[in-house]
């Protein structure tokens, strides 16, 4: 579990193909010194295991339905990614809840200027928006943000300077794809899930 308050900016060092598993690499600066195999990284918001840590590199093995499902199937090598390591007991929630399980894709609509705030409206499946709730929590590859507004097929929400500085937020633009996790309290209320 995680609480979508992203750690380190990490860089993509190498993504190569084990038998039916994508082998993923990247480069951190910080969070790599106390991470052993076997813990679980958020990685744009996806829950990865670690297989190797070696020279402040940390190894991913991914499932052909990660990369199918998230945006990690779309990385190139030296694109940046968001890390959180996982929640211990007793840590300080200063997100909410972040499970690393993507729901879907988000697709970046629009990228602009509200009040001096930089927002994005990002479109979702129809399906999707009944998790969406003006002024409640969503994970926008893995960083947990308010909903600002809630529009038909998409919601717009507002970054602020230390986000977009410290997340990849502020490499994205329109048409980018970007990992959805909806709030977990909300999904319990939904009685089809």
């Amino acid at each position: 579990m995680f609480s979508g308050i992203v750690e380190e900016l990490g860089r993509v060092k190498n993504i190569s193909r084990r038998a039916k598993l994508i082998l993923l690499e990247v480069e951190t600066d910080e969070i790599s010194y106390d991470v052993k195999i076997g813990d679980s990284i958020s990685v744009n918001g996806a829950c990865l295991t670690v297989v190797g840590n070696k020279n402040r590199v940390l190894s991913f093995e991914m499932m052909p339905e990660t990369t199918r499902i998230t945006n990690l199937g779309s990385l190139s090598i030296c694109d940046k990614v968001n890390l959180e390591r996982s929640l211990k007991v007793g840590d300080r929630i200063s997100g909410h809840f972040v499970l690393g399980h993507i729901d879907c894709l988000g697709s970046i609509r629009k990228k602009g200027y509200v009040n001096s705030n930089l927002s994005f409206e990002i479109n979702v499946p129809n399906e999707f928006m009944y998790f969406i709730v003006p002024k409640g929590s969503v994970a926008v590859d893995g960083i947990s943000l308010t909903v600002a507004r809630k529009k038909s097929s998409s919601f717009e929400v507002y970054i602020i300077p230390h986000t977009i500085k410290n997340t990849t937020l502020g490499l994205k633009g329109p048409s980018d794809r970007v990992n959805i996790e909806f709030d977990i309290l909300l999904k319990k209320q939904n009685p089809a899930l």
